[in-house]
């Protein structure tokens, strides 16, 4: 099947999931699709690049399946105008969709290999907006003011303490947080003065944050 094939059925049969789901905000379905999922997976996995699965990429990573990406950035609720820090940039895919709905995204990974691959795309589809950073995202991004919308896609074993200094009164996080070796949810905070209020969203499938590892790889 050609890629334009795959990305014209793929996409479709996307927005009728996502609008099962009740997701159906315009702005972001425009994103995704001008942000097409075929330059974003492995070669080998070009045909389920829509597909819900979760697909295996470089450096023992992995991206979300398409539903659940799409699902994340809707409950991030980004707006024009705001600043946004992706911890986690992976295959670069959600970063990219988020720098068509934001004014500027600062997405790190601790892997170099990916931070690299993920810029060669994002330069193809000509986002400026989204700076890329090989660094360790354990403490978030800290010397670079505060941010609307953080989103993680690294698993945290309690609440991170850096989003107090790091979120504007008003912005949320999204983070998966680990509640035993066999769960790990997504939680949204909202944050509100100098308190957060919590909201835990659903199970999801991500993989510890590692601190200090960006320094060797």
């Amino acid at each position: 099947m050609k890629t334009g094939m795959i990305e014209k059925e793929g996409f479709a049969s996307l927005v009728l999931r996502l609008r099962a789901e009740g997701i159906s905000d315009i702005d972001l379905l425009t994103a995704v699709e001008q942000t097409p999922r075929s330059q974003f997976v492995p070669p080998e996995f070009l045909e389920q690049a829509y597909s819900s699965r979760t697909l295996p990429i470089e450096c023992g990573a992995f991206m979300e399946g398409a539903d659940l990406a799409v699902r994340l950035i809707d409950r991030l609720k980004v707006k024009p105008g705001q600043r946004v820090l992706e911890i986690g940039t992976g295959s670069g895919f959600t970063a990219g969709v988020i720098g068509r709905l934001a004014e500027r995204v600062i997405s790190i990974d601790r892997f170099r290999t990916l931070t690299a691959a993920a810029q060669r795309r994002l330069d193809a589809l000509g986002l400026r907006n989204v700076i890329l950073r090989q660094a360790d995202g354990s403490n978030g991004l800290p010397g670079e003011g505060t941010f609307d919308r953080i989103f993680s896609t690294t698993a945290f074993p309690g609440v991170p303490r850096f989003m107090a200094e790091q979120l504007v009164s008003g912005g949320v996080m999204l983070a998966p947080i680990i509640l035993s070796e066999e769960q790990c949810v997504m939680v949204r905070l909202t944050k509100t003065g100098s308190r957060f209020e919590r909201e835990d969203l659903f199970d999801v499938p991500y993989l510890p944050v590692i601190p200090k590892l960006a320094v060797h790889l």
